[in-house]
């Protein structure tokens, strides 16, 4: 067995319990990683909240990660063992229920498709830190039909999404003018993500903003007061559901391996960077506090989760060790630290 966060009803962050869980054995098309870091999303309190998605209990939440790849199935090609990588685990288009075993646990099960080698100027840390946030982030644009040399307002460049909507507007898709907003303390961090201006939110109202622009980008689901700043016939995109004003268009993600190998030379140059919330990165005995924290909506940038226990990894190697216990076909690791 191996140490996981999981829940096995819906409510606060109280229902969360730390214990053992089944260790993982792949299918044919997945791999085994040993996370090394996760991170949180909105998506994971919500789930914990509300039965929004279908999925069986207990649930181990978490959608991001990064580790090792410790084991595989027989149909894998992509990754050998040992490579280091990241990704969002949960495919949310995929028919059928949500994977119970999220990334709060030890060691996982995903898709060989939903992941990525991390970058290699990359932590675990900052690598965990990106999947789910970035591949929001790209949809936005993607659902907008955005060209390069157009203008764009990012309603909350501070947040999860928003530090990365900010980046990529700028130095993926080469907008021409990019303006954010943010609370005062958080102004000159956006500026220096590449926001060209940046509007502190708590002293200046959206009617008092005379440019318009052709992308409105909200990553708040503030739209009903933030379609003021969009041009006639600009696209409005909304990352909540559902949007609160009628013009905007809700924007989800695309869950894929590919978006982030598309984005790993920006991450290796610095164009973009991965942005970490100061506070933590948070013990994985103290997920509690991670979720107590993320839940405020005051985080700037990534709350993540670092290090992952590692006292089970021998347990887990003895049993990749008896052939009889693991399915035809997979390959398994000799070492796991």
């Amino acid at each position: 067995m191996q140490k996981a966060w999981f829940y096995e009803e819906y409510g606060s962050e109280e229902v969360l319990k730390l214990g053992d869980f089944p260790f993982p054995t792949p299918q044919h098309n997945q791999i085994i990683v040993q996370v090394r870091a996760a991170a949180l999303n909105p998506i994971d309190f919500k789930r914990r909240q509300h039965p929004i998605f279908p999925s069986d209990f207990p649930v181990v939440p978490g959608c991001d990660m990064a580790g090792v790849v410790v084991a595989k199935g027989s149909g894998v090609t992509k990754f050998d063992l040992g490579d280091a990588v990241c990704g969002n685990i949960q495919d949310f288009n995929a028919p059928g229920k949500l994977k119970q075993l999220g990334t709060l646990a030890e060691f996982i099960a995903v898709e060989e498709t939903l992941v990525a080698l991390k970058p290699q100027n990359l932590s675990f840390e900052e690598a965990a830190s990106l999947p789910l946030a970035v591949q929001t982030a790209i949809e936005g644009f993607v659902t907008a039909d955005f060209k390069e040399g157009q203008t764009v307002f990012i309603v909350g460049g501070a947040g999860g999404v928003g530090t990365l909507a900010v980046q990529l507007a700028k130095h993926f898709y080469n907008a021409s003018y990019v303006v954010a907003t943010c609370s005062s303390p958080k102004v000159e961090f956006v500026k220096k993500l590449g926001a060209d201006k940046v509007i502190d939110y708590t002293n200046t109202k959206y009617e008092e903003i005379e440019e318009k622009f052709d992308f409105l980008y909200d990553t708040i689901g503030d739209c009903k007061n933030s379609f003021v700043v969009a041009k006639d016939e600009a696209p409005i995109i909304d990352i909540t559901w559902p949007p609160s004003h009628p013009r905007a268009v809700y924007s989800s993600l695309t869950v894929s391996g590919e978006n982030l190998e598309m984005l790993r030379p920006y991450l290796e140059n610095g164009k973009l960077k991965a942005i970490i919330d100061p506070t933590g990165p948070y013990a994985f005995s103290d997920a509690i506090e991670a979720f107590r924290y993320l839940e405020t909506r005051r985080a700037r940038g990534k709350v993540v989760i670092s290090p992952f226990p590692t006292e089970n990894a021998p347990s887990f190697a003895s049993r990749k060790l008896g052939s009889n216990q693991m399915p035809q076909g997979v390959a398994v690791g000799a070492s796991i630290c």
